[in-house]
């Protein structure tokens, strides 16, 4: 008897990622499409079914073997009822929104859900980069900025929002985020924070190549491959902010190392692995600048690369194999 395949999927603000997994955390086939924006609420379900149905035809495996599919969301999951809410990068899904069940009258299958980034860190502790830390962060830079905290080598969920680094706040009365706070983490390493200093600053008269890049490469948002084209070439906006991103990302970082004393620091994220090590090079320079005298945490990039989100989701699947 063929042993069960599980699919699993990031939604994410920018793309929908789903890959089918099998024995041995082997990745059989993978798609990935841009998430829907200002649409319907059913559409966002419609298109992940047919990234799951995509990439069960990539792996090129028989799909009733695929039994189960989870699924990674970004805002607040009630993963016992399989809603999710307060997705500010979906704005146009409902709070509450019963998110398993649709998904689920598309694909004739099980689906379970859970938080985005829990699941990225999940698999990274799993099959990734935490595999040999007793104790992380992984931080996860996307449209937004999500983390999920090991300890002694089990995800901590605390009451039940542990690893919002994101809303850390790192300089009082900063910069304004998209939770209504001022100073946070995300409001400087989040990419849509990101876009938003930028289309301020340009509106000021600050000269950039930016959003000609976003037009020439088709696209209708500073996507991650838009700035790292743009630091490529120097823009001196796009490295101001990048640096800014660094910078704030650095001691962020440290304060956690100070207050923890973790093993280590996993970044993961369409923006930090496009940006790549010479970023990770400036956020370890700006996190060693602030950490308090000893051994110093290790601080890696993911190993799964921008799959984490979608393997950590298809792990999730098993259970319901």
């Amino acid at each position: 008897m063929t042993s069960p395949l599980v699919a699993g999927v990031d939604l994410g603000g920018t793309n929908i990622s789903a890959v089918v997994l099998g024995p041995g955390d082997a990745i059989l086939g993978a798609d990935r499409r841009p998430t829907p924006r200002r649409a319907g609420p059913d559409e966002v379900p419609a298109t992940i079914a047919a990234s799951v149905h995509a990439a069960i035809a990539t792996a090129g495996c028989d799909p009733r073997d695929v039994v189960a599919v989870g699924i990674g969301c970004p805002g607040q999951v009630d993963r016992a009822a399989g809603t999710i809410g307060n997705a500010t990068i979906l704005p146009d899904l409902p709070d509450a929104f019963p998110l398993a069940e649709v998904v689920s009258s598309h694909l004739s299958r099980p689906v379970l859900i859970d938080n985005d980034v829990r699941l990225a860190v999940a698999a990274e502790l799993q099959a990734g980069a935490g595999s040999n830390f007793p104790s992380f962060l992984g931080v996860f830079l996307g449209t937004g900025v999500g983390a999920g905290l090991v300890l002694d080598g089990r995800l901590w969920h605390g009451r039940g929002n542990a690893g919002e680094f994101g809303y850390m706040v790192g300089e009082m009365d900063g910069r304004e985020c998209v939770c209504g706070r001022r100073g946070c983490v995300e409001a400087y390493c989040g990419r849509a924070a990101m876009e938003r200093e930028a289309r301020a600053r340009a509106a000021d008269g600050r000269t950039t190549a930016l959003f000609d890049m976003m037009v020439f490469s088709d696209r209708d948002r500073l996507t991650s491959s838009v700035w790292v084209q743009a630091v490529a070439a120097d823009d001196s906006l796009a490295v101001s902010l990048v640096t800014e991103a660094q910078r704030a990302l650095g001691a962020g970082l440290a304060s956690v190392a100070n207050l923890l004393d973790l093993d280590g620091f996993i970044l993961g994220g369409g923006l930090a692995t496009q940006l790549g090590e010479p970023f990770l090079a400036g956020v370890k320079e700006e996190m060693l600048a602030r950490v308090l005298a000893g051994r110093p945490p290790e601080i890696r990039m993911t190993a799964l690369a921008d799959l984490s989100g979608s393997v950590g989701a298809a792990m999730l699947a098993r259970e319901a194999v």
